[in-house]
């Protein structure tokens, strides 16, 4: 399959990912990331094996469009969580004594 990383075209194929990513031992995962066989590797490093190139040259969405369209199970960055109300001295103190104080 064509696909365009770092405005570069590169004919992929799913065994030849996995061809190329063999021996190779992931990194830690920190954002984007990609399974590929048992193994989850960052996105950035599955580009620069399979382009051969820097990492600054594409960007991980780009790595990652071009692996769902291969078949391997891509993960995004992780979604913040919501954030929790922050109570005032009062409030905490009040919570702590059992005894509900609204605002």
């Amino acid at each position: 399959m064509r696909c365009v990383i770092a405005r570069f075209p590169f004919d992929l194929t799913k065994s030849g990912v996995l061809e190329s990513m063999k021996g190779i031992k992931p990194e830690q995962v920190v954002g984007e990331s990609v399974i590929i066989g048992r193994r989850t590797y960052p996105a950035k490093q599955v580009g620069q094996v399979i382009t051969r190139q820097d990492r600054r040259d594409f960007s991980a969405g780009e790595v990652l469009r071009a692996m769902t369209q291969l078949g391997f199970t891509c993960r995004g960055l992780p979604r913040a969580a919501v954030p929790t109300r922050v109570l005032s001295p009062l409030q905490q103190a009040s919570a702590m004594l059992g005894i509900p104080v609204t605002v």
